[in-house]
């Protein structure tokens, strides 16, 4: 039987009269928990545990109870690992995933369902654009963001003319178009993109024309084993040396050790930072170390602490039930959430209002130099809402 809390006594202080408790909110935590990107869950769950246990194990007064799938970062599996959470566990809320393809299929599943779903990673601009819909927030980013960000830093530097570069993904894509965006609006040209099949590394052709084309700067998104290759070529190659590289945050977010000396002076924009020193930000880094093992988050671990905490804002303005779904979604949707990567609101579209910074790599840090965009909201393009 499901637990039931029971706030008499509460209530009696209070003098108000008691009401019967809802159940246990479910959490259906659907994150890759094996494969490449692994850690990148075990990081977002981790944050999410972390708001909880810093309120007492319990949010809006409610236990919540965790019910975990492995999505495996497998598009072709999206839908039926969604159903399991969503028809079998019968969550009241999904959290979920990285992937930005799974994201998609679990987007279309809440939706069918009226289910509400927060989504701690999966960048797709879609999930907040043309699918939008009022079951689904976000607690992280569109790919557009950080790749807009640094195409203002570019022009603002006086570069005029760039090369882009990805994998031929979805993600590279709208992460460059976002750097074209923002570098093409302040006066500069993206002249080429350059893209390669996802996940092939075999970069030496593309850069031999990065050369022949003799850009001011290149950006590029490659996250993960991708990035590391891509850096290091870029090194070896001596491009670094009179051309820029330019990035989103997730070049070197989680790369820097493999990546060495290479990475060393380059330039990203991401929502989060190291070195941001604020008040926030080193106390939930330093409650972070002490529940695990003296590890350091990362933005993927800020993501899931503020999933944590968006869903928190929509319980307590729904006194701990999870059915009113109208009062959790509204009160989401409104909530001023005190990130540690500084306080953020949703726009309408569900997804972060939020300051983008500038991080130069030094040592072992992405440490911030700055705001390369504040309040930058996505332009959510198709959005209805």
């Amino acid at each position: 039987m499901r637990k039931l809390l029971i706030g008499a006594a509460l209530a009696a202080a209070l003098g108000t009269s008691a009401a019967p408790a809802a159940a246990a909110v479910k959490v259906g935590l659907m994150l890759p928990y094996s494969g490449t990107y692994a850690a990148l869950g075990e990081a977002i769950e981790n944050g999410f545990r972390l708001y909880l246990q810093e309120q007492g194990g319990t949010l809006a007064g409610q236990d919540i109870e965790f019910f975990k799938v492995d999505d495996e970062s497998d598009p072709s599996k999206a839908s039926e690992n969604a159903n399991r959470l969503i028809r079998r566990d019968q969550v009241d809320v999904l959290v979920g995933t990285v992937h930005s393809g799974v994201a998609l299929a679990l987007a279309k599943a809440a939706k069918e369902s009226d289910t509400t779903l927060i989504i701690p990673n999966a960048g797709a601009d879609a999930l907040t654009g043309s699918l939008c819909s009022e079951q689904v927030f976000r607690t992280s980013f569109t790919n557009w963001q950080p790749g807009f960000a640094m195409g203002a830093v570019a022009a603002d530097k006086g570069y005029k003319k760039a090369v882009t570069i990805t994998w031929n993904y979805a993600a590279g894509k709208e992460a460059t178009d976002g750097f074209k965006d923002g570098f093409e609006r302040k006066g500069g040209k993206v002249v080429k993109h350059l893209s390669l099949p996802f996940p092939k590394v075999e970069f030496q052709p593309l850069l031999t024309e990065i050369a022949a084309l003799e850009p001011d700067a290149v950006f590029t998104f490659f996250a993960g084993g991708g990035a590391v290759k891509f850096v290091q070529d870029y090194a070896a190659s001596g491009l670094g040396k009179t051309i820029p590289l330019l990035g989103s945050g997730f070049l070197t977010d989680g790369t820097l050790k493999a990546q060495g000396e290479a990475a060393q002076g380059l330039l990203t924009t991401l929502h989060y930072a190291d070195g941001l020193d604020t008040p926030r930000d080193n106390a939930f880094r330093a409650h972070y170390a002490q529940a695990y093992g003296g590890a350091q988050p990362d933005v993927y671990a800020v993501q899931g602490y503020d999933a944590a905490q968006l869903l928190a804002a929509g319980l307590a303005a729904a006194q701990g039930d999870a059915g009113r779904k109208d009062v959790l979604r509204q009160a989401m949707r409104d909530a001023t959430i005190d990130s540690p990567r500084g306080a953020f609101k949703l726009s309408k579209a569900g997804n972060p209002v939020q300051d983008i910074y500038l991080r130069e790599v030094r040592g072992d840090r992405n440490q911030v130099v700055g705001v390369a965009s504040k309040a930058l909201a996505d332009p959510a393009r198709g959005c209805r809402l």
